[in-house]
């Protein structure tokens, strides 16, 4: 009798650099799509690669995303926020929040489209008076995409950088606690719940200031509804400047695409789908911790047990799409990747995720037509350690 040995664990994530998918990911997709791999914190994980298992895990309520965050459990890496923070959209919709939540992320709330474009404006007509090379993620990807959120929550332009100094830590990957994540944490409620106080504050934070003079609402606390400022600035700002950051280099590898754009900029809605699809911002996976024993393809998952959603091996996954390294314009299946995630965490600022997209690709281009690297793509230095695939630098010129 022959007793089957399981492979090597192998470390994960596999490789900063998001200039190129990493190489480990189609043949784990090809040959063992549910992989046993070594995390960032030294657990133990299975590691999902295929589109169609990928999916099942996000879809199936026996993988939750809540209990990642339980005491004694595996990790990907160390919490740089509160464990109930984890599972925030749940506890914004069992808060009741979710309704005032949603009306702040919807793009056609008035005047938020027309503030977009006007602030796109300005950031690259402010980059261009420099003159070039200018470095597109720091003058125009990280401030556009803090002044939006700024705007939707109803805080001062003029604290998003001390605000965005906080993302740096809160956003890695660390196999320990990291002390100043706990410092950022409290400095950053702390000024929430102030601007709840304020009577000059708009937007989002005033609607749940409003909210504590409901009996309805008795049982938030301040730092409950500072909270919800807090998370939506720090995860949309880091999603939406990571994607967008990631999509400009996606763009500029691609000429035949920016020449596509520029011939017919009403292409750009159907090229942020496709630049969704492509990109690689997200640099470690999605975490799920399996409730109870599941199959799932060729393995057996136990109970608590975690599992890891390969985003980008799902979004290349070639029986799910066609030529996956292609970028092609109006696939019939475009919106299928699982770049939001999916199933009841599927991210609820789709919508406005894809407006900033456009907006900035559509300004991007308009003004800056000759659009390329300042320096060859190879000496791109790539943030490591982080949740986010992105270059320290996006250095262009036009």
């Amino acid at each position: 009798m022959t007793v089957e040995t399981l492979p090597d664990l192998i470390d994960f994530p596999f490789s900063w650099n998001g200039s190129r998918i990493p190489s480990e990911v189609e043949e784990l997709r090809e040959k063992t799509p549910v992989r046993r791999v070594r995390t960032i914190a030294g657990d133990e994980a299975w590691l999902v690669s295929s589109y169609r298992l990928c999916k099942q895990v996000l879809e199936d309520v026996r993988f939750s995303l809540k209990d990642t965050s339980a005491p004694g459990v595996p990790r990907q890496y160390a919490l740089t926020i509160p464990p109930e923070v984890v599972n925030n959209m749940g506890n914004i919709t069992g808060a009741g929040l979710r309704k005032a939540v949603l009306k702040a992320l919807n793009p056609k709330s008035p005047g938020m489209v027309d503030w977009m474009r006007a602030n796109a404006a300005a950031l690259i007509d402010a980059a261009m008076a420099d003159g070039a090379p200018v470095d597109l993620r720091g003058s125009f990807a990280d401030p556009y995409s803090a002044g939006m959120h700024c705007h939707l929550l109803g805080i001062p332009q003029t604290d998003a950088p001390k605000l965005m100094r906080s993302l740096d830590i809160a956003f890695m990957n660390s196999a320990c606690p990291i002390t100043g994540a706990k410092l950022n944490w409290d400095r950053d409620i702390a000024y929430m719940v102030e601007r709840l106080d304020d009577p000059a504050t708009t937007g989002l934070m005033a609607e749940l200031a409003e909210l504590r003079e409901d009996p309805d609402y008795d049982h938030l606390t301040d730092e409950m509804l500072a909270t919800v400022g807090v998370t939506m600035f720090g995860a949309g700002v880091i999603s939406t400047s990571g994607f967008l950051t990631m999509a400009l280099v996606s763009l500029i590898q691609h000429p035949e695409l920016k020449a596509e754009l520029l011939a017919d900029p009403a292409k750009i809605p159907a090229a942020v789908e496709e630049l969704l699809r492509i990109n690689l911002s997200i640099g470690d996976a999605l975490p799920r911790l399996a409730l109870e024993d599941v199959r799932l393809g060729d393995a057996e998952v136990k109970k608590d047990e975690l599992v890891l959603v390969l985003v980008e091996g799902a979004n290349f996954d070639p029986e799910e799409f066609t030529d996956p390294t292609d970028v092609v314009l109006g696939r019939p299946n475009a919106g299928a990747h699982l770049s939001f995630g999916g199933g009841p965490h599927y991210c609820p600022a789709t919508a406005l995720g894809r407006k900033h997209a456009e907006i900035a690709l559509e300004t991007l281009l308009e003004r800056m037509p000759g659009l390329d690297l300042a320096v060859p793509i190879e000496q791109l230095v790539w943030r490591t350690g982080f949740m986010k695939r992105i270059p320290e630098r996006l250095p262009v010129t036009w």
